[in-house]
């Protein structure tokens, strides 16, 4: 493993950013940052320190440590720059290679779609648990960390999803290890779509299950990936693609997995609370919520809180309570989490015109982009890529576009495809349309001055 780069590269060109670019208030520069001069940091990445050679496991730490020393300063500090306001449409955040305040970026990069996470209501519920509960569980969900809100909400969830029951996690993550490990056996078959997330893939490496992984959306090869095993066999898709912004090919892949005889699991992390009539997901937008036997989601999305759950027939939920080790094994969600929670599910189901104006701002933004040749790939959601194709310089175009007033996260292998390099948007119900067409003005001239629209 190289513990230094192996070249050095020539300097990027560094220009003044346009005037007529909006920018932060005056606590910001009102100028783009120095770009530091590139090395061969960007030939490596997160990937290249997987594995490690020599007999002790922290052998893999100083050419890493080293490696990140170069990486950091050339775009990898752009991640986990911490905020110092809520998730609203208008944030503040201190970046992190200078430590300087940047204020009233427009915020596409918080998911949060309908608002809920700073909604009086829901703030003042959360308050409420506490003064009651405490501030923590303080126990296992089996042993001491179930209160009366634990239970009002998995009764909330399973009656708005229109299911016999409902089992409540910590994280959505630890939702996809604890159902596919707790339900999955070793000689068992997992088939997942190609772009799974890595919660879903690490719930099939903790089952020791058998996986196989079928072309983006393709029902075809996931045919041809199911037909030949005769054991019992699952197939998992999310409703929104947390990537790309597409949705499932639900239709035709419920076809090919009930033909041959697979059970499936959907992750609604995106579109739970958002797609179908009545919210419940891309399933109901597709007229098969039962047709699917599990149905799992996030509370970090759409409910802006914190927490996983799945939601499905009493005896599978049953089952899970028991074998769902990532449940039985972790701390109860908190009090005042789970007291939010329950008012944010009253809200998204009490509201629908929250759904509403944030499909009108969806279409908005994207017509907005792609009027001005902006490449937002194939979404049909609220996740909406910029596709930059180029890792090395995606660094600074995310570098640019938050110095001109639009905070956005950068993302580049091994989290998509080499080449595969974008920028991605969240739009949420809370954005007005006029910092819609200040952000698409931004995004455009950014991109511009960078040469990535499409021509």
């Amino acid at each position: 493993m190289p513990s230094k780069p192996l070249r050095e590269g020539e300097p990027d060109d560094v220009r003044t950013p346009d005037s007529a670019l909006a920018k932060p208030d005056a606590k910001s520069s009102d100028a783009s940052p120095v770009a530091p001069t590139p090395s061969a940091a960007n030939d490596l990445d997160y990937s290249n320190f997987f594995w490690g050679s020599g007999k002790d496991p922290f052998d893999i730490l100083d050419p890493f440590d080293d490696w990140f020393e170069e990486a950091r300063p050339q775009g990898y500090y752009l991640f986990g720059q911490p905020m110092t306001s809520s998730p609203r449409s208008r944030i503040d955040v201190v970046e992190q290679l200078r430590h300087q305040k940047l204020s009233n970026l427009i915020n596409l990069a918080s998911y949060n779609y309908l608002g809920l996470s700073y909604r009086p209501e829901v703030i003042e519920a959360s308050r409420q648990a506490v003064l009651q509960y405490g501030t923590g569980s303080s126990g296992s969900p089996i042993l001491s960390g179930t209160t009366e809100l634990h239970e009002e909400l998995q009764t909330k969830i399973a009656a708005f999803k229109n299911k016999e029951s409902c089992l409540l996690f910590p994280s959505g993550y630890s939702a996809n290890l604890g159902v596919i490990a707790g339900l999955m056996r070793a000689g068992d078959l997992v088939v997942t779509d190609q772009f799974a997330h890595a919660s879903i893939v690490d719930g099939i490496i903790l089952s020791k299950a058998q996986v196989r992984y079928f072309r983006h959306n393709n029902a075809a090869d996931l045919d041809r990936k199911l037909k030949d095993f005769s054991g019992r066999k699952l197939v998992i898709v999310e409703g929104v693609y947390s990537m790309d912004g597409d949705l499932a090919n639900l239709p035709e892949i419920v076809e090919v997995a009930q033909r041959n005889g697979a059970r499936i699991m959907i992750d609604e992390a995106h579109s739970a609370f958002l797609f179908g009539k009545n919210g419940r997901g891309v399933a109901e937008h597709f007229g098969l919520d039962d047709e699917i036997d599990i149905h799992l989601g996030t509370f970090s999305k759409s409910l802006g809180g914190q927490g996983g759950y799945v939601v499905g027939s009493r005896k599978l939920i049953r089952y899970l309570k028991g074998f769902g080790r990532s449940h039985v094994f972790s701390c109860a969600l908190a009090p005042g989490v789970v007291g939010g929670l329950i008012k944010a599910c009253e809200i998204a189901r009490d509201e629908p015109q929250l759904r509403d104006k944030l499909w009108e701002n969806t279409a908005l933004l994207q017509a907005l982009l792609r009027e001005r040749n902006v490449d937002i790939g194939d979404s049909k959601s609220q996740v909406i890529p910029i596709m930059i194709r180029d890792d090395d310089r995606v660094f600074k175009v995310a570098e640019d576009m938050i110095h001109h007033g639009v905070y956005l996260n950068p993302v580049r292998y091994p989290v998509v495809g080499k080449h595969r390099s974008r920028l991605r948007i969240s739009v949420t119900s809370s954005h007005t349309a006029d910092e819609l067409h200040a952000a698409a003005e931004i995004i455009a001239r950014v991109l511009d001055k960078h040469g990535f629209l499409c021509r």
